[in-house]
């Protein structure tokens, strides 16, 4: 996957992570792709590791995994953030 196909994964990604979990969180629209791109790999990297899923670019699944990774990692962040 090209840089462009990672932002709008990324993008896509952050975007269901903030309707899943809204709330008010600093960062606008950069914010939320890095979020997202993020959310691919620890998705990915997690899937892997449980052997439950893989991270394979556009397809639902993957849509699944960095959404997955994006909501854990705003919760990771929320959680730092309160501390």
């Amino acid at each position: 996957m090209g840089i462009l196909s990672w932002i709008v994964l990324g993008l896509i990604a952050g975007v269901l992570a903030k309707w899943l979990l809204p709330g008010k969180d600093p960062g606008g629209f950069i914010i939320t792709i890095l979020l997202g791109v993020g959310g691919a790999f620890v998705g990915g990297w997690v899937g892997t590791q449980l052997g439950i899923a893989s991270f394979n670019g556009f397809t639902m699944q993957g849509i699944v995994v960095a959404t997955a990774g994006a909501v854990l990692l705003l919760v990771i962040y929320r959680l730092l953030r309160k501390a």
